[in-house]
């Protein structure tokens, strides 16, 4: 099992920054990818940005966030980062840590989440 914790969210206003932070602990080895997630109120689970341990640190964001998100790790720390700027009010949501276990294509672990509310 590997076990996800968050941390670094708060209130924020618009235009200002945030860095969230994921640490994992358990059987980190076995871990290929980490990421990050968020839901917004009403809305669905949407897929933020992701790095790939087993692909040299490659890493993959969502269109609409690029620019703005940027995502890094440290795979000895077992920890992963999300750089968050230029913040606006729709980017208010829980943020999610996941991970996939080798493998898997499957988002198997997650975090508890962590609130980011962005005011104008």
């Amino acid at each position: 099992q590997v076990q996800l914790v968050e941390s670094g969210g708060g209130l924020v206003q618009a235009g200002d920054s945030l860095r969230l932070s994921c640490a994992a602990s358990g059987r980190t080895f076995s871990t290929s990818r980490m990421g990050w997630f968020r839901r917004a109120p009403g809305k669905e689970r949407e897929f933020v940005a992701s790095i790939i341990w087993s692909g040299g640190g490659a890493t993959y964001g969502a269109d609409s966030m690029k620019g703005r998100f940027t995502i890094s790790g440290d795979n000895a720390k077992n920890a992963v980062f999300l750089q968050m700027n230029s913040l606006k009010p729709e980017d208010t949501a829980v943020y999610y840590c996941a991970a996939s276990p080798l493998g898997s294509a499957v988002w198997s672990y997650w975090g508890q989440g962590t609130q980011v509310t962005v005011s104008t």
